[in-house]
């Protein structure tokens, strides 16, 4: 399942450094190139509720099998794709069985890490941020060498190859997706105390994002580096982003999953208002991607967590919910961060908006945690 993470890491982040390559190959425009990110945003938000609402009455195993075999289809179009128009239609493809993959994986590694469901569900994650710390470099690089289609190929093939190790190692007692059944899904999803887990993630993935989407000139026209350094401080966040699923699991396994949501984001705020003026000296300026990086990424275990407890017995649907809450985050993190850029402040400035954003997360982790009692456990 983690190699599924890791496929899917891929041609979500990856094709940011193959738009030069696509724009030039397919004749549009760098920006019209961009679009290929929004397909793939757009195809998570809707298959994420739609794709685990179809397969509510499949097995855990079944549905991960189909997911990723769609996942894989999805980029073997991107790969052969004859024009633009086909492309956007395969990043979409692509986008759909994102949410829900994680949905069903993340409860199963929660079914069967036990009293250690959180580090179970940190190692799911694991796959996500090794593809940020070395997938995606390593896909930018081979894409560049070879062409963008034979990366997409490429990453259809690891998406197959998780296929056929899912089929052998994923258990096939595992029960029907939706257990309590589609409507105690859907009403799951409804449930305040998950609509509040859901929108922590927004802001505090958000603060990531303001941050993360704008490295690249923060590195060369704040800390004065040259752009060969953007790759560096790139891979920098994404050791940050895997230690901080191991973290994030850790904590959330010792600590009430509400109150471990407060610790967290209240650590990233910090860490966000402190890259403000770390980034403008160059000793300091890795050491403050590293730690936002960390941060940012030990959320994720803590939230799916949190999501897994309030909902209890229906926990698939808010569990995919939770990945597009994650790129709605990622849209939203990265208009602020644009919004303060254009209104003429500078490219140091973004982190302080995801300060705030992920102080609002603090104060809707309060609000939750006033609202009801610490959840139990999801039962395995």
């Amino acid at each position: 399942m983690a190699l599924g993470a890791f496929a899917i890491g891929l041609t979500e982040f990856a094709v940011t450094g193959l738009l030069p390559q696509i724009a030039a190959d397919l004749a549009v425009s760098i920006p019209a190139a961009g679009n290929l990110v929004t397909a793939y945003a757009i195809g998570v938000v809707v298959g994420a509720p739609l794709l685990t609402a179809m397969g509510a009455r499949l097995s855990q195993r079944t549905l991960l099998l189909v997911f990723m075999g769609l996942f894989a289809l999805g980029n073997g179009l991107a790969a052969a794709a004859p024009d633009f128009g086909t492309l956007l239609v395969a990043r979409f493809i692509s986008g759909l069985p994102h949410g829900a993959f994680f949905g069903v994986a993340g409860l199963l590694a929660a079914q069967m890490g036990g009293a250690r469901r959180a580090s179970a569900v940190g190692r799911l994650f694991l796959g996500l941020t090794v593809a940020n710390l070395v997938g995606v470099p390593a896909a930018t690089v081979f894409g560049g060498a070879v062409g963008w289609r034979p990366a997409f190929a490429l990453i259809a093939a690891i998406a197959l190859l998780c296929v056929g190790g899912m089929a052998v190692c994923v258990p096939r007692t595992t029960g029907r997706a939706a257990a309590g059944g589609l409507r105690a899904e859907f009403a799951a999803l409804r449930s305040p105390a998950v609509s509040l887990a859901l929108a922590m993630v927004v802001l505090g993935c958000g603060g990531l994002f303001t941050f993360a989407t704008y490295i690249a000139p923060m590195t060369t026209e704040v800390t004065g580096w040259p752009a060969a350094a953007v790759p560096v401080q790139l891979a920098v966040l994404g050791l940050g982003m895997t230690v901080g699923t191991f973290l994030g699991g850790r904590l959330a396994d010792r600590v009430d999953s509400r109150r471990a949501v407060m610790l967290v984001l209240g650590a990233q705020s910090v860490a966000l208002l402190a890259a403000v003026p770390a980034v403008h000296v160059p000793v300091l300026a890795p050491v403050a991607v590293f730690t936002v990086g960390t941060l940012s990424l030990a959320l994720a275990p803590v939230v799916q967590t949190l999501v897994l407890d309030t909902a209890r017995d229906a926990p698939v649907l808010a569990s995919a919910a939770m990945q597009s809450a994650f790129n709605i985050s990622n849209a939203i993190g990265a208009a602020l961060g644009g919004l303060v850029l254009a209104v003429g402040f500078g490219y140091a400035a973004p982190p302080a908006v995801g300060a705030v954003l992920a102080l609002l997360g603090v104060g809707l982790a309060v609000i939750a945690r006033r609202r009801a009692p610490s959840p139990q456990p999801v039962r395995a």
